[in-house]
């Protein structure tokens, strides 16, 4: 299962920037409900396109990196997903969606 969570901006370049495959990266917070009924949401997607994309989860407070990633990226609200293909953002999905809305988008990027 390519489920990863990221505290560094090293990291964060290794698993999403330089990654072959679609990522699709999870800016979130522990405080917010949303983020966390996402959550078991965002494990079924990488199990189920394992083969083709990545999740990636970037807690906005963890670290001073993630809040500047979270700043770089523009998010402004979470739960923010942000599609990345070949280091650019391809997409965005912002608030909580279901499983088929992210399958559906990712899907377009593979």
């Amino acid at each position: 299962m390519a489920l990863i969570i990221t505290n560094t901006r090293q990291e964060f370049e290794e698993k999403v920037l330089k990654s072959k495959k679609v990522v699709l990266v999870d800016f979130w917070a522990n405080w917010c409900p949303p983020c966390r009924a996402m959550a078991p949401i965002l494990v079924k997607v990488a199990e189920s396109m394992d083969a083709d994309v990545d999740v990636v989860k970037v807690d906005t407070e963890a670290s001073k990196d993630n809040a500047l990633l979270a700043s770089e990226y523009e998010v402004r609200s979470i739960p923010n997903m942000n599609v990345f293909k070949d280091g650019k953002v391809v997409d965005t999905i912002i608030g909580m969606v279901p499983q088929q809305t992210l399958e559906t988008t990712l899907k377009k990027h593979v």
